[in-house]
């Protein structure tokens, strides 16, 4: 399949969350995310308020991130997380499950936790996205993880936080695609440097691009 550069740039979360980032970073970020027609730019919470100003009347949307990269916080705090970063403009958040719940194979604490959030996104008209990070689980718990969201529907299921061990890979982009049901999306992200990485999670299924290499990967079509 060919995708236009159009197309490309619609499925782009233009990504900074390093722990450095600066006021001036996010502004760049913003900037090039309204001038290529990014989807969103992925930001840390505390960058939220001035993203959606900066943002408005582009049609780029704010997302940001929760519980982010560990997933270690209870759903209740998960849950506040997200509830205050709606408050603050967010329109999409992407939440870490409870990776050490998930090689337990505590599924039921999975669902109830994916049930719980995506409540907050369906009471605020958010979009949500649940990160497995992927480089810690096996094939079959990152299908039983999909098998999950494919009963609760969040809107998208992503591979990866960009913060661990390792990032997107296209096997893993298959898997979730062919396990989390036909209302579930497929978010690719971490490590997606260049065109053809990023053109490879389009073919796996993915429709979503987390990425901090956006202008590189538009620059190489």
């Amino acid at each position: 399949m060919e995708w236009t550069k159009q197309e490309v740039a619609g499925m782009i979360d233009h990504t900074n969350l390093k722990a450095f980032a600066t006021e001036a970073d996010i502004e760049k970020l913003c900037g090039e995310a309204a001038a290529n027609g990014f989807k969103s730019v992925c930001v840390n919470p505390v960058f939220v308020k001035k993203c959606r100003e900066a943002l408005k009347g582009s049609g780029v949307l704010t997302c940001t991130v929760i519980s982010f990269p560990l997933g270690q916080n209870t759903i209740a705090e998960k849950v506040s997380e997200a509830k205050a970063a709606v408050a603050d403009g967010c329109q999409e958040f992407d939440y870490v499950l409870n990776v050490g719940k998930m090689k337990e194979h505590d599924y039921a604490y999975i669902e109830e936790e994916m049930k719980a959030l995506t409540a907050v996104a369906r009471e605020t008209g958010s979009t949500i996205k649940v990160i497995f990070e992927t480089c810690y689980l096996t094939d079959e718990e990152i299908a039983e993880a999909a098998k999950i969201a494919s009963r609760v529907k969040p809107d998208f299921i992503k591979t990866s936080t960009g913060f661990g061990t390792g990032g997107a890979t296209a096997a893993h982009v298959a898997i979730m695609k062919q396990n989390g049901g036909t209302d579930v999306q497929v978010k690719a992200s971490g490590g997606i440097r260049s065109w053809e990485e990023a053109k490879a999670m389009l073919e796996a299924g993915a429709t979503r691009l987390g990425v901090s290499a956006g202008m590189k990967i538009i620059a190489e079509m």
